[in-house]
């Protein structure tokens, strides 16, 4: 029988929100296969779509009565916590003159807030078994902008800082804190920015070429990159941003033109 491999996760606990999503989905199903028992915690009430070996678990973010209470669960049923992802975010394709202040407090509160009440009430519990890894989900949106994302680029500008800030205040506990910047990922959220009209066909295949890997990205691919930041193999790296986009930021675009 072969060595355990040095990247499994067995006898670990994991928190995956936006569980139910579609990036969600693939990492809860990459954290399961690695061996963790895995909680998928989403606002939706239907687990249809979660993976039959994770548990679904209602949590609204937003809300510190809804996350306290999936961390009161966890805590009952599991008694630690060593991974947290922070996976569920929304977007508002508008710029700032088109965005009300009700839809820039409502992106705040899913994907600034949300990662900030589960950070919040999910400490403790990596504390008390000695450690455990928190990965944040920022975006290339927060180092660079798309037009249109106004709101979208300054919550994932605000991740990036809150995950440094962690990792700084955590890293004593032996808590590593990291964030995902993803670029174009085939998701349900890509879906919608390419909208319904017009040529969607010719606007997909020029999003391709501009990659200088030629595709964008799937669920699992970030799914890969999350299991490597949850496990021991990755025991040195805290405080950073991965952005994840195929080189898409490492050119200068103005040269495809």
């Amino acid at each position: 029988m072969s060595a355990k491999s040095p990247a499994s996760l067995s006898g670990r606990v994991a928190l995956v929100t936006g569980g139910v999503g579609g990036i969600g989905t693939a990492i809860c199903e990459r954290l399961s296969a690695e061996g963790a028992t895995v909680y998928a915690a989403d606002i939706s009430g239907d687990p249809g779509s979660v993976p039959a070996q994770v548990l679904h678990a209602e949590c609204d973010v937003s809300s510190e009565a809804s996350v306290t209470n999936v961390m009161q669960r966890i805590n009952t049923e599991q008694s630690r916590l060593d991974i947290l992802v922070n996976a569920a975010g929304i977007e508002i394709e508008k710029t700032v003159e088109e965005t009300s202040l009700e839809e820039w407090n409502r992106i705040f509160a899913i994907n600034v807030t949300g990662t900030f009440l589960t950070c919040k009430h999910g400490l403790a519990l990596m504390r008390q078994v000695g450690g455990g890894s928190i990965i944040n989900f920022g975006s290339y949106d927060g180092f660079i902008a798309d037009p249109g994302l106004a709101a979208y680029c300054a919550t994932k500008g605000a991740v990036h800082a809150l995950t440094r800030a962690l990792a700084c205040d955590h890293g004593p506990d032996n808590i590593r804190v990291n964030a995902i910047c993803p670029g174009y990922i085939d998701t349900p959220m890509l879906q919608s920015f390419f909208g319904s009209s017009g040529d969607i066909d010719s606007l997909k295949n020029e999003v391709r070429r501009v990659h200088p890997i030629g595709r964008y990205g799937t669920p699992e691919d970030v799914a890969n990159l999350v299991n490597w930041l949850a496990g021991d193999e990755a025991r040195y790296a805290s405080g950073q941003l991965w952005v994840l986009d195929g080189g898409l930021t490492a050119q200068a675009q103005q040269m495809r033109l």
